[in-house]
């Protein structure tokens, strides 16, 4: 990156403060990475632990396939997913509140005796599908911020403090040889008026 800059003292300050901004804020992106990084495989891992938990779950309901046939179709539905926001490592991401289900009402007496059992087994695996669900958007939200996290602290690591560093100097050496052009000429009138006053004398 190509840092504009002008060959005077007030481009030099202001290189210094932008230089000083980013040397600040390096340490802090790098551990917001870090702690990023951490979190991404935080949230990939739970998410696999709920989609394991549920085909287990599924799997050992399998012998009771015969009955799930008995079972009334939209008996049990989700009515709404109501979501919180957590912060992560300064990122917000959805978190699960509730599930709020719409159980239609059935006569104990003329249903199957499971039907309550039923009910709450398929509760159970809805929450566990949504919770999946959840985890995954959350891993993928602190991905995203992971990867704008990474080049940022690339950014300013290999290319901007360089960049302000290499300005920073060329501005120095170009004040140091306009202050040494400047004394020199200063100099060389010192003499040469010193000659004229003496051609005066003489």
């Amino acid at each position: 990156m190509a840092v504009k800059f002008q060959y005077n003292k007030t481009s030099l300050n202001t290189l210094n403060k932008q230089l000083k901004v980013r040397t600040n804020a390096l340490p802090t992106l790098k551990n917001k990475e870090s702690a990023l990084r951490i979190e991404v495989k935080n949230a990939k891992r739970k998410s696999e632990e709920l989609i394991e938990h549920l085909n287990a779950s599924l799997k050992s309901y399998a012998g009771m396939a015969a009955l799930w046939n008995e079972f009334e179709p939209g008996l049990i539905a989700v009515k709404d997913v109501i979501l919180k926001t957590e912060k992560i490592a300064g990122v917000k991401t959805p978190g699960l509140q509730e599930v709020v289900y719409d159980v239609k009402e059935f006569d104990p007496f003329k249903k199957p005796i499971w039907y309550s059992d039923g009910v709450k087994i398929l509760k159970e695996l809805a929450q566990i599908g949504i919770e999946s669900e959840i985890f995954t958007e959350k891993m993928r939200i602190l991905d995203l911020s992971r990867k704008k996290t990474t080049q940022k602290v690339n950014l300013y690591e290999k290319v901007q403090i360089p960049g302000y560093l290499e300005a920073i100097r060329k501005i120095k050496r170009y004040l140091e040889d306009e202050e040494n052009l400047s004394k020199a000429s200063s100099k060389i009138v010192k003499t040469r008026h010193a000659i004229e006053e003496e051609e005066e004398e003489a």
